[in-house]
C-alpha cells in the first residue's frame, strides 16, 4: 500500500468519478484506476460499486475509506509537525473571495510580512463556500470568509467584523433618494448577483424566496471592478457590503431594511495540526484586528 494509492482513492470517494477525480488531482484517469485496482487486489476487497457516470462505495469501501482518510489525516499533521522540526517554513495557504480581498487587502498582507518578513503567504481567490470547503480539505490553511453559513461549526473561527449589505446603484438610478429600501421595492430592478460559491448570494436568495419574489438577475459575477462598472452605466444594481463603498466613489449605497447583516472571519479546520507559521498569522490578526480590520 502505498500514500498515493490512498490520496486517488479518497478524490474518488469524494468526486464518486474518476474523471473528475483526475481532473481535480491533475492525473490521468489510468493511473486512479490502477492505485483503486491494487489496493483491491492487496486486501482481497471491493471497494465500489461502478455505474455508467457513478461510483459507490460498498459497505467495506465505507470502512476503508474512513481509515484512509484518518491515516492521511494522521500523515499530513506528522509531515507539518516534522517540517516544523527541520525548520523549513512553507508558505502559509489562504483563501480570500474576491470582494473581500478588496477590504483586507493589500493592508492585511502589507502588515504580516512587515511583522514576519521571513513567512512567505500565498493568497487564492475563492467565494466563501468554496473557499471553506478547500480548508476542510486541507488544501488551504485559512481562509476569510462570509460566516453566515451552516457549516461553520466544522471550523475555528475568529470574527474581524460584522458589516451590514447595502444596495448600490449610480447616482442617476431612480432610487437613489431613498433613505432605505426594502427587498419588496426590487422585484422589478435590474440585478447583479454573485457566482453560486457565495455565502452572501445564498443569504440574500433566501431572504427573496421568504419575500415571495422572483429577483430579476441580469448577471452572475465575482469582480468588483466588472460590478462597479455595470452600475456606473446604469445597467443594474447591486447588493455590497457597507465597507465597500469608500473604495467605490460616485456610487451611491443605500441601506436596506430589514438590515442584512453579515458577519466576516477567519476561519481553519478544527482538530488539525496547525504550524508555527499559521499560528503566527492568526495571532497577528486576532492581535492587530482593533487597529487594522475594525472597518465596520
Amino acid at each position: 500500500m502505498k500514500i498515493i494509492q490512498l490520496e486517488y482513492f479518497c478524490a474518488v470517494c469524494r468526486c464518486h468519478s474518476i474523471t473528475q477525480a483526475a481532473q481535480k488531482l491533475y492525473v490521468t484517469q489510468p493511473a486512479i484506476s490502477n492505485a483503486i485496482r491494487e489496493l483491491e487486489k492487496e486486501f482481497s476487497i471491493s471497494l465500489f460499486t461502478r455505474s455508467k457516470n457513478h461510483m459507490s462505495l460498498t459497505k467495506e469501501g465505507e470502512i476503508f475509506y474512513q481509515k484512509a482518510n484518518q491515516l492521511l489525516d494522521t500523515i499530513n499533521q506528522t509531515s507539518s509537525e516534522l517540517y516544523d522540526l527541520g525548520r523549513q517554513i512553507t508558505p502559509i495557504r489562504i483563501g480570500i473571495p474576491p470582494l473581500l480581498s478588496t477590504v483586507f487587502f493589500p493592508d492585511m498582507m502589507i502588515a504580516f510580512q512587515k511583522e514576519y518578513p521571513s513567512i512567505p503567504v500565498e493568497l487564492y481567490e475563492y467565494g466563501s463556500i468554496k473557499a471553506t470547503n478547500m480548508v476542510l480539505e486541507e488544501t488551504l490553511d485559512l481562509a476569510l470568509v462570509n460566516m453566515n453559513f451552516y457549516e461553520i461549526d466544522k471550523l475555528n473561527s475568529y470574527q474581524l467584523l460584522s458589516d451590514r449589505i447595502v444596495f448600490c446603484v449610480s447616482p442617476k438610478h431612480h432610487l437613489v433618494q431613498k433613505k432605505e429600501i426594502s427587498l419588496e421595492m426590487l422585484k422589478d430592478e435590474k440585478l447583479i448577483m454573485y457566482n453560486t460559491d457565495s455565502v452572501l448570494n445564498t443569504t440574500l436568495y433566501s431572504r427573496f424566496e421568504g419575500a415571495g419574489i422572483k429577483p430579476n438577475v441580469i448577471m452572475h459575477a465575482s469582480q468588483l471592478y466588472t460590478i462597479q462598472n455595470f452600475i456606473s452605466n446604469k445597467l443594474g444594481g447591486a447588493f455590497l457590503y457597507s465597507s465597500l463603498m469608500k473604495n467605490l466613489p460616485g456610487l451611491m449605497g443605500i441601506p436596506i431594511a430589514p438590515i442584512i447583516q453579515q458577519e466576516i472571519g477567519l476561519v481553519w479546520k478544527k482538530g488539525k495540526y496547525v504550524n508555527g507559521s499559521v499560528e503566527k498569522y492568526i495571532t497577528f490578526v486576532q492581535r492587530r484586528n482593533p487597529e487594522l480590520f475594525n472597518l465596520s
